[in-house]
């Protein structure tokens, strides 16, 4: 098993430790190119499970969420929230979406949330 960046374990615990939600990242991750902000996990968490919760055939997964996170050990994975998959010109989706990396998987990483424009 690699060895995570510790630049980015430490990136993660900041946003863990402080609850912010503004830090934006963009990795590199089994060929995909993520880019958004981070959240803490529990909000995270808390999202997807209000997101789940509003869908008709989808609702009963919103417990899954409710959970609450283990806290052992520095953290182990990135909460993006509006947050775009790359591919050409475009960012899938365009409103942006909730992703969760294994920090192990990522290749490469840079600060900032890349968008494209067709101006």
């Amino acid at each position: 098993m690699p060895k995570p960046d510790e630049l980015i374990v430490r990136i993660a615990a900041r946003v863990e430790s402080g609850q912010n939600s503004r830090m934006s990242l963009t990795v590199v991750t089994g060929g995909a190119v993520i880019t958004g902000r981070l959240a803490p996990e529990a909000m995270w968490r808390r999202r997807v499970s209000e997101v789940l919760g509003d869908s008709a055939e989808l609702g009963e997964f919103a417990a899954v969420f409710d959970a609450p996170a283990k806290k052992e050990g520095p953290p182990t994975h990135l909460h993006f929230h509006v947050a775009r998959i790359l591919q050409g010109t475009v960012g899938i989706p365009e409103t942006g979406g909730m992703y969760r990396v294994a920090i192990e998987d990522v290749s490469a990483w840079t600060m900032g949330d890349f968008s494209y424009s067709d101006q």
